[in-house]
């Protein structure tokens, strides 16, 4: 995989704790900002997919959008069984 090398600027705070979390995840920084830009990026175009669909279909209902909310829910939470 081609890589690009940037220097980037982050607020003191936010590279300590970028840092932190690097290590206790076994990642380099690098490898932990990309996954971490990855994420985001996955996040902002499914929220664009959900604008489009919006547009075509009309807004999401209240229920709707609570039934989502506890599908992520089962599937984002720690199993507590």
């Amino acid at each position: 995989m081609a890589v690009k090398k940037l220097s980037i600027a982050l607020d003191e705070s936010v590279a300590e704790n970028a840092a932190s979390a690097a290590a206790a995840s076994g990642l380099s920084l690098s490898a932990w900002l990309n996954d971490a830009a990855e994420r985001a990026i996955r996040i902002e175009e499914g929220l664009a997919a959900v604008r489009e669909w919006e547009l075509e279909h009309g807004e999401l209902t209240a229920e709707e959008l609570a039934w989502a909310d506890e599908v992520l829910a089962s599937v984002t939470r720690p199993d507590e069984s």
